[in-house]
């Protein structure tokens, strides 16, 4: 791996600095299973999405799913990992919600193997590995706190996620802050939007975090003893973790003790509490798993896989800004897996600066990854002709949005259904000239050079219209008024 770029610390006043390693678990965007026919999806009726694989039943047996490779494959060269032949084993632990009790991942010959991502602004980071496993169920437990088993009354077991195909993907310890870790999420969220390899949505358990969290004092390049926090579902919730788990380590240290290596949760109290001793690999009793033959990728396929690659974050920030979007404008924009919908809307005709502008202030909504962008285009070319103001091309492009999956989102049949229809030239001057009337006084300051209350008659117009006249073109006639 090239030399590491910037090195973000999160060092304390106290000399000590924080090292994270990330273990970030995706499930990948299959239409089924892992290594069955089920369906992997979210939000079906529980224990519906199964069959005798997903069950463990005996008799039956797996068969790879040849997509979740080619998407494991595509995130392996994408973070500059070396594609190499693999070996699936079973891990054997009893959790209720593993109905095998074992998982079937990859151990010592992962897919993916030492590579690196580049953070915007911060550091190189280390890819250790990357690797395929099957996902377990979900066990919702009944009137614990924070849905723990501590206090819970019972328990609920759902098999839908059981063989949900993951690619969990490891760092090495090359993270200095929290603030770097979350940097380091949100740039491997946005691949992975770029890839369409996974909708990587934390708040639905797509995209898990686990944080391998040690401090060390400032400039020591040693590793001492890591916690690992488990399954944190939100940046915040990530960058508080990682900070409170620092001070509570620093603290130990500075009164002569030593954390010891466990395994913790992030809770709702702002805090993390102890689950386990942290697991080895000889606890989980290691073995090939017999009825899967080697994974073996040829280069062709590797070929094939690369070629098919989209641009990525880094290249997409470049084409943005090549329109004219800032940094911060093009960065939002890849976090939201937007970028293509965007330069593909230009492409199609509409205005770049207007597309960013709806992009960044109006789409961060459900749905909107799904626009389809020539329908954004013509929206974008609706609002530049005058057929919609900027409202109405808002609360458009939001019905838009809900629409989206079902694919019945044109935005002239959208804007008709709402009554949005161009003002009349002459009645919108009507207007104006009778804003002006009803506030000789801002008219007076307006004339004298004090272009703020323009406001006043703006908000005028927009109150008598019900917020349907273009606010430019009122601008535009309290102009040209003002200068006859």
């Amino acid at each position: 791996m090239p030399a590491a770029q910037h090195r973000e610390t999160g060092t304390s006043p106290d000399g000590w600095e924080t090292v994270v390693g990330l273990e970030v678990h995706v499930e990948l965007a299959t239409d089924t299973k892992l290594f069955s026919a089920a369906p992997s999806r979210f939000g079906d009726e529980p224990n519906t999405n199964v069959t005798p694989v997903c069950l463990g039943l005996p008799g039956s047996l797996p068969v790879l799913n040849r997509r979740a490779v080619e998407l494991a494959i595509a995130v392996g060269l994408a973070l500059n990992c070396e594609i190499r032949p693999s070996i699936f084993h079973r891990k054997n632990y009893f959790y209720p919600d593993m109905p095998k009790d074992y998982q079937v991942s990859q151990y010592d010959q992962p897919i993916c193997s030492d590579g690196w991502l580049d953070v915007p602004g911060a550091n190189r980071v280390g890819i250790e590995r990357a690797h395929l496993e099957e996902d377990a169920g979900k066990t919702t437990h009944l009137g614990g706190a924070d849905g723990r088993i501590h206090g819970a009354v019972g328990a609920l077991v759902d098999y839908n996620r059981a063989g949900t195909p993951l690619l969990e993907i490891v760092s090495r310890p090359d993270i200095g802050s929290a603030a770097e870790a979350s940097a380091y999420v949100e740039e491997l969220r946005a691949i992975l939007l770029a890839l369409g390899a996974s909708d990587a949505r934390l708040e639905e358990g797509s995209m898990r975090v686990d944080a391998n969290i040690s401090v060390r004092p400032a400039g020591s390049d040693e590793l001492r003893t890591r916690c690992e926090v488990k399954n944190v579902n939100s940046l915040r919730s990530l960058r508080n973790a990682i900070d409170y788990e620092a001070r509570r380590h620093i603290g130990l240290y500075q009164s002569g003790e030593q954390p010891i290596q466990e395994t913790r949760h992030w809770s709702t109290d702002g805090r993390t509490h102890s689950l386990r001793s942290k697991e080895e690999a000889d606890d989980y009793r290691y073995f090939p798993e017999p009825d899967l033959v080697p994974l073996a990728p040829d280069p062709e396929w590797i070929s094939r896989v690369r070629a098919a690659m989209p641009a990525l974050p880094a290249a997409q920030r470049e084409r943005l800004g090549e329109l004219g979007a800032d940094l911060d404008d093009a960065q939002i924009i890849v976090n939201r897996g937007l970028a293509s919908l965007v330069l593909d809307a230009v492409g199609a005709g509409a205005d770049a600066n207007r597309t960013v502008m709806h992009a960044v202030q109006n789409l961060a909504l459900d749905g909107a990854e799904l626009l389809d962008a020539t329908q954004l285009a013509s929206l974008v070319q609706m609002e530049a002709a005058g057929q919609l103001t900027a409202t109405q091309a808002k609360t458009v492009l939001g019905v838009m949005c809900e629409r989206a999956r079902d694919g019945n989102a044109d935005p002239g049949t959208i804007a008709a259904e709402l009554g949005f229809e161009a003002m009349d030239s002459s009645e919108l001057e009507r207007l104006v000239d009778q804003a002006i009337a009803d506030h000789p006084e801002a008219w007076q300051k307006f004339c004298a050079g004090e272009a703020k209350v323009a406001g006043v008659f703006v908000g005028a117009v927009m109150k008598a219209t019900r917020g349907q006249a273009d606010g430019k073109a009122v601008n535009q006639l309290l102009a040209q008024r003002r200068d006859t």
